[in-house]
Parts: C-alpha cells; sequence; structure tokens
C-alpha cells in the first residue's frame, strides 16, 4: 500500500525535486546506444502521522537504493531516488493508480527522469507495485522502465491505533 503514495506528487513537489538535482543533457552516445541496466535494490517508505483508517494529511517520505546494478554499457553501479510530499490518505484506500515521475540518481553522477504509470495489487500481506513508464530527460533517454516494489501490507490492528508508519521492502529497476 504505502509504495503507491510513493508516486503521487504535486506540480510543487515535481518542481521542488527537479531543482535539487542536476539532470544534464543526454549525450548522444546514451540517446542512440543499446544500453540496458538491471538493479535491484530496497525501498523505504515513512508516514507522519501514521496511516489509519480515517483520512487525513500525511507526510510521505520515500527512499529507495539499488545497491547492485548491472548496465551492459558497464558504466552505472548503483543508483538512488527520493521524494517527500504530503497526501491525504487513510488504510482504504492507498491501492489507487497513479501518474507521475521519478529522478534515479545514477553512480556515473548523472540522473534519468523517468514518466511513470503505477498500478498496486494486496497479494498475501504484501502490496505489490508495478510502474512502467518511459525515460524522458538524461541516461538512458527515449527507453522502457519497468520498477516492481513490493512491500508489506498495512494490518487491521496498525489502522485502528497509532496508524501505519513505514514499511521497507524490495524493489527492482529495468530499463531496456
Amino acid at each position: 500500500m504505502a509504495v503507491i503514495r510513493t508516486w503521487m506528487r504535486s506540480v510543487a513537489l515535481a518542481a521542488v525535486t527537479v531543482a535539487g538535482t542536476a539532470v544534464p543533457a543526454t549525450s548522444p552516445a546514451h540517446a542512440h546506444s543499446p544500453a540496458r541496466v538491471q538493479c535491484q535494490g530496497t525501498e523505504s517508505v515513512a508516514y507522519r502521522p501514521g496511516v489509519t483508517f480515517a483520512e487525513r494529511d500525511i507526510k510521505v517520505t520515500a527512499k529507495g537504493r539499488f545497491g547492485s546494478c548491472v548496465d551492459s554499457a558497464g558504466e552505472v553501479t548503483s543508483g538512488s531516488y527520493g521524494e517527500q510530499f504530503t497526501i491525504s490518505a487513510g488504510c482504504n484506500d492507498l491501492l489507487d493508480g497513479f501518474e507521475d515521475r521519478r529522478i534515479v540518481k545514477w553512480s556515473t553522477g548523472d540522473a534519468s527522469v523517468i514518466q511513470v504509470t503505477g498500478t498496486s495489487t494486496a497479494v498475501a500481506g504484501q502490496v505489490v507495485t508495478t510502474i512502467t513508464g518511459t525515460v524522458a530527460q538524461g541516461r538512458f533517454r527515449g527507453r522502457n522502465a519497468l520498477q516492481t516494489v513490493i512491500l508489506p501490507q498495512a494490518g487491521v490492528p496498525q489502522c485502528l491505533t497509532t496508524g501505519f508508519t513505514g514499511a521497507t521492502g524490495v524493489t527492482t529497476l529495468t530499463i531496456t
């Protein structure tokens, strides 16, 4: 559930995120090479205050780290992303679909801006989020992206009491 809201942002958040990240122009080698990258890592999401059944404004902080990347060009070895934004939500509406963009900072010092669409499904106590999109700017521009994030699902006891305050799970990203 938690990962869904990591993608929902206002225009102001997107402007703040982009302002804090330099996304250099893509060189011809990046735009036309048969580069492919596959990364594995973790995503952590924190909610303040905790998410309960009652809908309310919640500050969300999401951080992702790809500690292991394999790049067909042999250049990218890791990457990361981070976002902070506010949503109005409760435990019952964290599985909504979304459209947004994510900026991944690479170990090479450059970044990729990925325009994405995502869907989430609750499966056996976990939320599986599938995110697809296209790299719109930076490294791997024009390439297709697929990210999967698996986080623990909020439990009824948490939603009834102090709230669901965060989760950490695994994530993979493939750019082809």
